[in-house]
């Protein structure tokens, strides 16, 4: 069986039946969707996507800080600007 990477899941038929609920008992936290008693998709609030697209952003932008910081690096001078 697949993990949950969730603390509240839900079918789907429950999500149809009670969808404003399900998003207010969530708290800001994802939701795990079963169909057939297999998770299928996760419903993410818009706060937690948009924190999770700007770690990963982040995370990037790190790999690509280590990636060059060995170099090769360019002299340049100002007056050359």
């Amino acid at each position: 069986m697949k993990n949950v990477l969730a603390n509240v899941a839900v079918s789907v038929s429950e999500l149809k039946r009670n969808y404003a609920n399900i998003i207010r008992q969530a708290d800001d936290l994802p939701v795990a969707v079963f169909n057939r008693n297999r998770p299928e998709a996760y419903l993410l609030p818009a706060v937690y996507y948009e924190q999770l697209m700007t770690y990963l952003e982040d995370l990037e932008d790190a790999a690509l800080v280590r990636e060059r910081a060995a170099g090769p690096f360019i002299d340049v001078s100002l007056d050359d600007l």
